[in-house]
């Protein structure tokens, strides 16, 4: 159930502490509640992790942020955006049949099926021929993939295989290394298409030395795995910063899910309370982190896990899952009669003000609902998830633009554990990161698009339905059985206006009458009905 995923996503999270060369202003107020003490510290190796006790008290504004746990990385360490593996869709979205265009890291690539190594391929979406889109093209007789444009067809190794303006006795046109497509490194993990984004020959072997974030969970035969995917018009960072905020869950999504456990006695309509998180250990790779349910993981740059817990632990670490001493224990702690169940996000960079989100669940156990359900039905609740947040996001990432990104811990006060996870991201992308996306010098590092009428900016149709089989299988459904109930309102008028007295009894007459007006009442209910879920769904803060 994906809207659970999204509102348990939303509630509860956990960081890392915070090192001592992070690059907090002094005069900047730093509380001491997004950073763990150091009175209890067990080390097993330089890349363990440490065991920590932690204050909630805020850190008076002239105090130097306290000694961070001992660092795991070299002085050197730097991210990498483009020696890293991205997510591009999950496979159960695709179609063998079409080529798929998407952008990724400011890149226009697509995503196609090749049967004849029967293997799913990512090129750069571009025609060597005139530059025309090949995801625009289709697959031809014999599995290749051809542009449209002017015919030219290319096979999975990106080779050029047939140019039809070519004279059958002239010069082999096609041989010629400029008529190639170029070719990305890809393969498919987690049911997911991942693509390497470099077209240099010298990563065509990438996949033997570097391969994606590994979650144990969406490969185990005896778990269930659910994928929702969405485009939305918000900056990578915003709306990873969204997923490790649980402390907004009760307000921006008030009427849509509340957290697991409100407190006993309510300080307000919402229910917001005190929420314990921390961060185990940061390096260049991401951070493992703690909260009161269960464990976090966010792998850079695109994967963010939850595990859940069901024996909570307090940031003492007591409880069932206590850390033993290595990561293993930290991420996956066990629930209670093996049940075991993780949260997955992926969360890919496309451009300047906006990403891609695919996400999801693996679990053991309750399966059989998901067999039940169509999957349209929980999307139309996470996508009302994802609305009330938007506009939100997309305002704070302008307001955040304005004062400049490398200003975020002066302008933002941040003085709760509830922030910690959002303060070691923050720390991640300032220290190993550069600040912000290396877009491969494609766009501006202060270009953001316009913000766009709220209509455009929480649609549906083209950020999710499109690209959502069972959505895109319900709509179009819907719109038949809407058209349908139109036609026999119609018809049904038209057979009591035709039809001369005394022809048909006042009986009849009353019950075809009555049909169609059930019918036009239904089909204009299913208008609005199909509107509001799969195109634009307006939420208001103030009348929820």
């Amino acid at each position: 159930m994906e809207a659970l995923v999204v509102s348990c996503v939303s509630s509860f999270y956990k960081p890392t502490p915070i090192h001592k060369k992070f690059n907090f202003d002094k005069s900047t107020p730093i509380p001491r509640s997004c950073f763990s003490s150091t009175s209890k510290i067990k080390s097993r190796s330089t890349k363990g992790f440490t065991s920590l006790s932690s204050s909630t008290k805020v850190l008076p504004e002239n105090v130097d942020p306290p000694e961070a746990e001992l660092e795991t990385e070299t002085p050197n360490d730097k991210f990498e955006w483009f020696s890293q593996w991205y997510p591009v869709m999950p496979v159960c979205e695709l179609d063998k049949r079409v080529p798929l265009a998407k952008k990724i890291l400011g890149l226009d690539v697509v995503v196609w099926w090749d049967r004849n190594e029967n293997t799913w391929k990512v090129f750069d979406d571009t025609c060597p021929h005139r530059l025309a889109p090949l995801s625009q093209g289709r697959i031809d007789q014999w599995g290749r993939l051809q542009c449209v444009y002017h015919g030219w067809c290319f096979n999975g190794t990106g080779d050029c295989k047939f140019v039809p303006q070519a004279t059958p006795d002239g010069p082999p046109i096609h041989t010629s290394k400029k008529a190639c497509a170029r070719v990305y490194p890809t393969t498919v993990q987690h049911e997911t298409v991942w693509f390497w984004p470099s077209t240099d020959p010298k990563y065509k072997d990438i996949i033997k030395k570097k391969k994606p974030p590994f979650i144990p969970e969406l490969d185990d035969p005896s778990f269930t795995n659910s994928f929702i995917n969405r485009d939305i018009p918000c900056g990578y960072e915003i709306i990873v910063e969204n997923l490790m905020d649980p402390a907004h869950v009760p307000y921006s999504h008030y009427g849509v899910m509340q957290l697991d456990k409100p407190p006993k006695v309510k300080a307000d309509r919402e229910g917001g309370q005190p929420l314990e998180l921390s961060v185990k250990k940061l390096d260049v790779n991401g951070f493992v982190g703690r909260q009161e349910w269960g464990s976090v993981k966010f792998i850079a740059p695109c994967t963010y896990c939850m595990y859940a817990d069901d024996d909570p632990v307090d940031v003492q670490g007591n409880g069932s899952a206590k850390s033993t001493g290595t990561d293993e224990a930290l991420v996956r702690p066990k629930l209670s009669g093996q049940q075991r169940m993780v949260f997955f996000f992926f969360c890919i960079p496309v451009s300047p003000g906006n990403c891609r989100l695919i996400w999801g669940t693996a679990k053991n156990f309750g399966s059989w609902i998901e067999n039940i359900i169509p999957k349209w039905i929980p999307h139309i609740l996470s996508n009302l998830v994802v609305d009330s947040d938007l506009y939100l996001l997309h305002i704070e990432e302008h307001k955040i633009m304005e004062v400049g990104a490398a200003n975020w811990q002066k302008e933002c006060f941040v003085p709760t554990r509830s922030d910690a996870l959002v303060v070691g991201f923050r720390r991640w992308m300032t220290k190993y990161a550069g600040g912000q996306i290396n877009w491969g010098g494609k766009f501006s590092p202060t270009s953001l698009p316009p913000t766009p009428p709220r209509e455009q900016l929480m649609d549906r149709y083209w950020s999710h339905v499109v690209n959502c089989k069972s959505c895109s299988y319900a709509y179009k459904s819907l719109n038949t059985l809407e058209v349908s109930l139109q036609v026999i309102t119609v018809v049904s008028i038209g057979i009591v206006a035709a039809t001369k007295q005394g022809v048909m009894s006042a009986a009849v007459r009353t019950m075809v009458v009555s049909m169609a007006i059930v019918c036009f009442v239904a089909s204009r209910w299913l208008a609005h009905f199909i509107f509001k879920n799969f195109h634009y769904h307006d939420y208001s803060h103030s009348f929820p």
